[in-house]
């Protein structure tokens, strides 16, 4: 019986609205805000006795470095102020190294990016898997001995032999003699 009562969905609680006489003291608060508030509220005071603590249970002779650059005025901590830290000498040749870093990371990526561009013309044109001979006349393609085929077979039809072999063949006659 009661897993029919828990599958019937159930009409989720919702908190009324400020009325409208009452809008003049501002926002009502919900109690998801309450809860919101009070969490925040807690752990604000935890903090503050967990300070307290600390404060109580201080060694008075315990010293940092960082006390002699700290003033209390009116029992507020004061740390000395940094502006006049560096020399004009020294600030501005740390602008000029911050600046020749700059330079030096910008030529870095520049050539990155040169290398990416050279290597992206190679991508439509894949290497062939051919040898490339040069021979001077029929007679040097004839000592390689391509088991009776014909050498103006090897000579005219270049389409056939790339079919037939993984290689390519190029003539060159000599004009001298």
């Amino acid at each position: 019986m009661s897993s029919i009562r828990n599958a019937i969905p159930k009409r989720t609680y919702k908190e009324r609205s400020q009325p409208a006489s009452r809008k003049k003291f501002g926002f009502l608060e919900k109690h998801k805000d309450y809860v919101i508030r009070a969490r925040e509220y807690h752990k604000k005071e935890e903090t503050l006795r967990i300070l307290k603590e600390k404060a109580a249970n201080r060694n008075p002779d315990e010293f940092y470095f960082g006390m002699i650059r700290t003033k209390t005025i009116n029992g507020v901590h004061r740390p000395e102020s940094e502006a006049n830290k560096y020399t004009p000498e020294e600030l501005s040749l740390m602008k000029t190294q911050d600046i020749g870093y700059v330079l030096q990371k910008l030529q870095i990526e520049k050539k990155k990016v040169e290398k990416l561009k050279a290597t992206l013309h190679n991508l439509d044109n894949q290497p062939s898997n051919r040898h490339i001979y040069f021979a001077e006349d029929r007679f040097v393609i004839e000592s390689f001995g391509f088991g009776g085929v014909a050498e103006q077979e090897l000579f005219f039809s270049s389409c056939r032999l790339s079919e037939l072999f993984p290689f390519q063949f190029y003539f060159w006659f000599n004009t001298c003699e």
